[in-house]
């Protein structure tokens, strides 16, 4: 059996440092763009990413299902990284950018380029995460990639979340001195619009596609979707991956309010010779941020001892615990909030390698079962919960600021300010357990996925 070369592992990787500086864009800032600096209302945003969401997370099976029936010179699934890059970056601009409208017009534009860019999002991220089902079927080279490709991603959300404030405050002073934030974000964005582009390239021309549907297999959408329906372990995953999601969406879209309205002080300390000042919340994001690769690092070599399914429910019930302490923190215990934040953030990236390489073992399970294989759908539908975890996380931070009595760029009352501290902890504390406990149920263990594979390479060498 082929290994992969160190060269792919890395192209894999490349392509999810791309998607990450964005998914960072919109989990961490875009919320606070809406309101803060594009000027609409909390709830009419969580409206917003509820309805844009729920439409977009239907897409993802579609793509799936397209990218399962594309038959290029390329393959199945990188000729999207090629073809979908531009239109990723122009609309990944415009969607930072705020118009000369007001009132509704604004909220019409807003719909128009989120609806838009999850569109280009979905049409370059379900083939990227399929591409890691048809790469290889080794078993460490599956769960090599997904490590390659968490620690490229959160070294790419890294960037973003290091650069983005400062950028935008460099970006945000005119000529005249005056400070325009809007300007600052759709220049800083646009800068990662074009390296995201770039990078979407590297990872189309160094991989490979090697795995193919059996021969004899015909293209039947229902035949497809009848399987997946019957897959159990795709369902318990599908509601890990759910939960998950909401745990993180949670505390990433609300830490920057957190900074900005429960901390008396915004700013950490400047750079002397840039004159840019970097706050909390950037020390707190980046830190979180460096956090997960460590748990990315770390999901390897413990899943090897105890196994994936373990690995993944003790770190999420261990954050589930950790965030429910985090809620009795105040602004004088700094240090502590900041190494809860590297446990925290550790556990939650432990689990993100494991979940796309147990995609990765649902598709061969699906096909040793059924004699069909389906990749791009399978590997959609963990798209799919990673946007609907993202959706409801991103609703419900808007509802609860809305419900909490927060207003935009005012001094919050108490209740508001306990409102933010409750959505960085107990709310995604219960997101955390649910996650866990939905992966308990979660049968493909790694002696039984080994031997599946065992069985499929035989019958391919077979039919060969």
């Amino acid at each position: 059996m082929q290994r992969l070369k160190f060269k792919e592992k890395v192209g894999y990787g490349l392509g999810d440092f791309a998607s990450s500086m964005f998914w960072k864009l919109f989990s961490m800032y875009l919320l606070f763009f809406y309101t803060d600096v594009f000027g609409i209302s909390a709830a009419a945003v969580g409206t917003m990413f509820l309805l844009t969401r729920v439409f977009d997370g239907a897409n993802d099976p579609i793509m799936g299902i397209i990218a399962d029936r594309t038959n290029t010179k390329w393959g199945k699934f990188r000729p999207y990284l090629l073809w979908m890059a531009i239109p990723f970056a122009i609309i990944g601009t415009l969607t930072f950018t705020t118009p000369g409208f007001t009132g509704t017009g604004k909220l019409i534009y807003a719909y128009v380029t989120y609806t838009l860019m999850m569109i280009v999002y979905t049409s370059v991220n379900v083939p990227y995460a399929s591409l890691l089902g048809v790469m290889t079927s080794n078993l460490k080279d599956r769960t090599a990639l997904s490590t390659y490709r968490f620690v490229f991603a959160f070294a790419g959300s890294i960037l973003v979340l290091a650069f983005a404030e400062p950028l935008v405050s460099v970006f945000s002073t005119t000529d005249t001195g005056v400070i325009n934030d809007q300007l600052g974000w759709q220049y800083t964005v646009l800068i990662y619009a074009v390296i995201a582009a770039i990078l979407f390239y590297f990872t189309f021309y160094l991989t490979r596609e090697r795995i193919t549907p059996p021969k004899e297999q015909r293209h039947s959408l229902k035949a497809d979707l009848s399987n997946l329906l019957k897959n159990k372990p795709w369902f318990i995953l599908l509601g890990a991956g759910v939960c998950s999601l909401i745990f993180n969406s949670l505390r990433d879209g609300s830490a920057i309010y957190y900074f900005k309205y429960y901390f008396d002080t915004q700013e950490a300390f400047q750079f002397p010779l840039l004159k840019v000042d970097v706050t909390y919340s950037t020390l707190y994001l980046v830190l979180g941020q460096a956090a997960n690769i460590v748990g990315v690092i770390l999901a390897k070599p413990i899943s090897d001892k105890i196994g994936k399914k373990a690995t993944f429910l003790f770190a999420m019930a261990l954050a589930s615990v950790l965030s429910c302490v985090f809620f009795w923190f105040e602004e004088g215990d700094l240090e502590l909030i900041f190494v809860f934040q590297f446990l925290i953030s550790t556990c939650a990236g432990i689990i993100f390698p494991l979940l796309w390489s147990m995609y990765a073992d649902i598709a061969d399970f699906s096909e040793w079962k059924t004699g069909r294989r389906a990749t791009g759908l399978i590997f959609s539908s963990s798209s799919m919960s990673q946007k609907l975890g993202w959706t409801l996380g991103g609703a419900l931070t808007g509802w609860l600021l809305a419900y909490y009595g927060f207003e935009a760029n005012a001094v919050q009352s108490e209740e508001a300010k306990t409102g933010i501290r409750m959505m960085l902890s107990f709310a995604p504390a219960i997101g955390a357990l649910l996650s866990a406990l939905f992966i308990y149920f979660y049968k493909l263990d790694d002696a039984l996925i080994f031997d599946i594979n065992k069985e499929l390479t035989e019958r391919r060498n077979t039919t060969n």
